[in-house]
């Protein structure tokens, strides 16, 4: 199972309108980097939820529960979704500076490519994110 990381400005669409909502379908994304992730992402994968704007920080876990799919506002093979629904907030959200503060994550894409809307999360980043939430 891949791990994933997925941000959205929470003025648009937080991980409280997903707990509302109680499912989604994560769009919106056109980036080919990121577009290559969503067709890669599997149903059953987790996915950290980052809202960025002013917060920049990490509030919960989604879970994805369809195969990515050509995104239905578009009349483009380029374009993917999938669907979420929400799986855990985190106890105390991870900031990005508490992130950065960290030497592990030096490399990772959350560090390194910060526009990047949707990327991978290795498992050992993923399990220290887990352990900064508690």
């Amino acid at each position: 199972m891949t791990k994933w990381l997925l941000k959205t400005e929470p003025a648009s669409y937080s991980y409280d309108n997903l707990e509302k909502d109680k499912k989604t379908r994560w769009d919106g994304v056109t980036n080919p980097y990121a577009m290559k992730y969503i067709r890669s992402a599997k149903e059953g994968d987790l996915a950290f939820i980052y809202h960025t704007g002013d917060e920049k920080q990490i509030v919960g876990i989604a879970k994805i529960v369809s195969e990515p799919y050509p995104d239905p506002r578009y009349n483009d093979e380029r374009f993917y979704v999938f669907d979420i629904v929400p799986y855990k907030r985190l106890k105390k959200p991870v900031t990005l500076k508490s992130i950065k503060a960290e030497k592990r994550f030096t490399d990772s894409k959350l560090v390194r490519a910060p526009r990047l809307s949707v990327q991978p999360v290795s498992e050992e980043l993923w399990d220290y994110i887990i352990k900064m939430s508690k």
